[in-house]
């Protein structure tokens, strides 16, 4: 690979850098072969790894996801790098400026990206657009000083000054590269963090593209992360308190029936019962409709199936609240 060169079976990110998948061990498959070890009878029940691994999310069992091992190629600039580095359950080889030369490969943001200061969020960028006459002298000053503090850092190097030294004189923005390597429950942390819209968006251009590598080697294990962390909410003792003394009863119930609606079909959608079977199994579960009422809600063809255990997980929510 030549200098600022993507290789081929990396993702572009930012204007020089990239994520490329190296090598990794184990997938969906090695996430279950673990559960069922630890697990042991319990698992008897579970009849597709989907439902196992979603479980196993939902739940929080991370052990078995540490099963999975990913290894990533990635070049980026050292201020993303810094931040990246944060999360310290990973092993790192970068590259060394000690060792080697500098490369003369720094990062220039694209005008798009450039946005003045919020003023709420004391790390963050605002959504009020800069003048574009303002964009152009941040790019010229990013250019400028890229191209001078190389130009000085090769006159100290032939020099003869220490690499170790005369590296300290380069800014944050030109690109490094490093080796990372993880079990997939830390990288999964990792992206729920950094694919975050509060996230840095050079940092989450990164996230966005070693997700499509884990969506590829473990695509249950990312679906259910999706679910259940990216797009889940968990609430605190106070939330809760307040949805539970401010919610009317009236759509406590409704939500209540709802859920139970849709286990009575997904039970029915695993194994066909009839009218009377199913409003039995209605009111097993917890239903208050009369037969009648039931009836007509069913026929309505509106009852969707879903999945019985997090549907009665949720079902045991509601009645908490």
């Amino acid at each position: 690979m030549t200098e600022n060169m993507i290789p081929d079976d990396a993702i572009k990110c930012l204007d020089k850098g990239f994520v490329r998948l190296v090598d990794s061990m184990g997938g969906d498959d090695a996430i279950v072969q673990s559960a069922r070890v630890s697990y042991g009878k319990g698992t008897k029940k579970v009849t597709q790894d989907r439902g196992l691994i979603r479980y196993l999310m939902r739940h929080r069992h991370t052990t078995p996801f540490e099963m999975v091992e990913f290894k990533f190629h990635c070049k980026m600039p050292i201020f993303v790098a810094r931040q990246w580095v944060r999360h310290r359950t990973a092993n790192i080889n970068e590259y060394s400026m000690r060792y080697s030369e500098a490369r003369d490969d720094f990062y220039i943001p694209e005008k798009k990206d450039i946005h003045f200061q919020s003023k709420l969020n004391k790390q963050g960028r605002d959504i009020e657009d800069v003048p574009d006459e303002l964009k152009e002298k941040v790019i010229q000053y990013f250019e400028e000083m890229s191209q001078k503090s190389f130009n000085i850092y090769q006159e100290l190097n032939e020099a003869g000054i220490a690499r170790e030294l005369a590296r300290a004189i380069i800014p944050v923005n030109i690109y490094t590269e490093w080796y990372w390597k993880n079990d997939l429950h830390n990288t999964l942390h990792f992206l729920h963090l950094r694919m975050d819209s509060h996230a840095q968006y050079e940092i989450r251009v990164y996230a966005d593209a070693m997700a499509e590598y884990v969506k590829k080697i473990a695509p249950f294990a990312f679906e259910a992360f999706m679910d259940y962390v990216v797009n889940g909410m968990r609430f605190t003792g106070v939330e809760r308190s307040i949805f539970s003394k401010n919610l009317p009863k009236r759509i406590l119930d409704e939500i209540y029936e709802d859920v139970i609606y849709q286990i009575v079909a997904t039970m029915h959608h695993t194994k066909s019962r009839d009218q009377e079977e199913l409003y039995h199994l209605y009111q097993k579960n917890g239903g208050k409709d009369t037969q009648g009422d039931f009836e007509l809600k069913w026929d309505s063809g509106e009852v969707e199936p879903g999945n019985v255990r997090e549907l009665t997980e949720f079902k045991e929510k509601l009645e908490s609240l």
